[in-house]
């Protein structure tokens, strides 16, 4: 009607700080969600290239900071800026989009979520598999109780490089694994341990496990190594009625797939009955785009992110609970000479 106002919702305006090789993912798809406003690197022509790329503002973080049309931050830079930024980002008014792992001391992470209280704000970790439709057809199962009660997880996040120095192959590859099997237990491990290894730089692991027990019964373990030969990325699942294996590396037709084996018993000894495969269909998408769009939900309604500060507070916890355990292990010890 002539004379009325506009009073449709202008969309989130949102600057991502770190376009390194996986910041700029998020500058591609909050550029193709309509949100991305600005981009910020440390290397002014990394962040140039990328502001032509998409029409937006090349900006300093504390630019952003000051900027009131600008109402979200998405930090994807090094592990150990994290808490930093995140906590400056909280104190501006600006919902938080941090990328794993939340901060590298819990007591950082900590001051993290209490800032976005304060502030009242969103905060979300990125804990991408979380939003993978195969992930969350998993959660499905066992919440129906399909696989029945949960007996043991393991994860495998293998591949040679990226080799990193400022943090280890725990830090860098288990959070997306440890994200998974605390959601699909349900609780902390009542006990955490680990071992690893270091090959290349000093004093940073290249290889480590993790094993976890769970007060309610079920046990699993993260292995984690980018001194492997191939790319590996697998969870397995093994329930009192049936096992799954969700296995990103495969085709959507066969990325979550359900076997229920059984176990027979004969003059009291084990035989295994193995049943066929059961693949789970699933809807096809982007887990990074749904991951960005969920947290764009999150600002406009309100709710709570599916991996909140709270969440990401939670595998810190157990990161750092295997960090200890990997330090006071035995293995664990500096190169004597090369890889070979």
């Amino acid at each position: 009607m002539p004379g009325t106002a506009n009073t449709a919702p202008r969309a989130t305006r949102v600057a991502v700080v770190g376009c390194g090789a996986w910041g700029k993912n998020h500058v591609r798809t909050h550029a193709g969600l309509g949100t991305l406003a600005a981009v910020v690197d440390p290397d002014p022509a990394v962040a140039q290239a990328h502001a032509d790329t998409y029409g937006v503002a090349s900006a300093t973080f504390d630019e952003v900071l000051a900027d009131p049309t600008i109402d979200a931050v998405v930090v994807a830079a090094p592990a150990a800026d994290h808490a930093r930024l995140a906590e400056a980002a909280l104190g501006a008014g600006k919902h938080t989009f941090v990328e794993k792992p939340l901060a590298l001391k819990v007591q950082d992470a900590e001051r993290v979520v209490a800032a976005a209280h304060a502030a009242d704000r969103v905060l979300m970790v990125g804990h991408l598999l979380q939003y993978h439709p195969a992930f969350l057809a998993l959660s499905d199962l066992v919440a129906s109780g399909e696989l029945g009660d949960l007996r043991y997880l393991y994860s495998n996040r293998l591949n040679l490089g990226q080799f990193r120095q400022e943090e280890n192959a725990l830090w860098s590859f288990a959070p997306h694994d440890l994200s998974m099997i605390l959601s699909l237990v349900g609780e902390e491990p009542s006990d955490v341990w680990a071992t690893g290894a270091v090959f290349l730089s000093s004093e940073v692991a290249d290889v480590t496990t993790t094993h976890l027990t769970f007060a309610s019964g079920p046990r699993a373990h993260v292995f984690v190594s980018w001194l492997h030969p191939f790319k590996e990325q697998r969870l397995v699942v093994v329930g009192s009625e049936a096992m799954a294996v969700f296995d990103d590396r495969n085709e959507w037709d066969d990325k979550l797939v359900v076997f229920r084996h059984s176990v027979d018993w004969t003059d009291g000894r084990p035989k295994p009955i193995r049943a066929e495969s059961e693949p789970v269909a699933l809807q096809v998408s982007e887990p990074l785009r749904d991951e960005c769009q969920h947290f764009l939900d999150c600002i406009a309604s309100g709710a709570t992110p599916r991996t909140d500060g709270a969440e990401g507070l939670r595998v810190l916890r157990v990161l750092a609970r295997a960090q200890e355990a990997l330090e006071s292990s035995s293995s664990f010890a500096p190169p004597s000479g090369g890889l070979v």
